[in-house]
């Protein structure tokens, strides 16, 4: 299960779990049409209700081994002078998918003797720059999650680890950003590859790991 896979690195991530032999379902709000996604399902992720209803449809489809919450968005802004809306978004489309969307996924995966979780954060959750508050606010509470969640899921064998990348080598950030910026920034394949070794049977003494995957930027 990969939420949030109609962005750059959802589908990154799913191309690259199809390679490896997974039967992946695609969730999200724009979900349809991911190339190598066995199902695909529209769900607002950032809503019990939403996430409920998709894991309940994934859960009919068999075994569940794994789920990846890519899911998220950015907005820019100081604490005093950034949007007042910035937070509750920030909240709700970092931490409320990976919030709801884990809760929902953990039973399915321990019925099954375990599986893997990993959550995508941010380099802004350990060493916040200016100009993204609320973003990285939020971040840094997935983090706090996915800890929490490690020790939970421990008895049940569901393995949870981060994943902290930085500015993500993608199309639509070449289009935006100086080449400068993206000089050191890692391909979205490099970290899609990263999120398929964690969920793998390779990776399973791993969990409650926060991992850094911004290379030398």
């Amino acid at each position: 299960m990969v939420g949030g896979a109609s962005g750059a690195l959802g589908r990154a991530v799913v191309l690259e779990l199809h390679r490896r032999g997974h039967r992946v379902v695609a969730l999200g709000r724009a979900a349809a049409g991911v190339p190598g996604a066995r199902r695909t399902l529209v769900a607002d992720l950032a809503q019990r209700e939403g996430a409920e209803a998709a894991f309940r449809e994934v859960g009919s489809m068999g075994e569940v081994g794994a789920l990846v919450n890519v899911a998220g968005g950015f907005v820019p802004g100081t604490v005093v002078q950034g949007p007042d809306s910035a937070l509750r978004e920030m909240l709700a489309k970092n931490l409320e998918t990976a919030w709801w969307s884990c809760r929902a996924a953990a039973p399915l995966l321990a019925r099954h003797g375990g599986g893997a979780i990993v959550n995508v954060a941010s380099r802004s959750a350990v060493g916040p720059g200016g100009g993204a508050a609320a973003y990285a606010i939020s971040k840094a509470a997935v983090l706090r999650l996915t800890e929490v969640l490690a020790t939970e899921l421990a008895a049940s064998r569901v393995r949870v680890n981060a994943i902290l990348p930085g500015v993500i080598d993608t199309a639509a950030n070449r289009e935006a950003m100086p080449p400068g910026r993206l000089a050191a920034a890692v391909p979205e394949e490099d970290i899609a590859a990263v999120i398929a070794f964690l969920i793998s049977d390779a990776a399973w003494p791993i969990s409650g790991a926060l991992i850094p995957t911004y290379g030398w930027s």
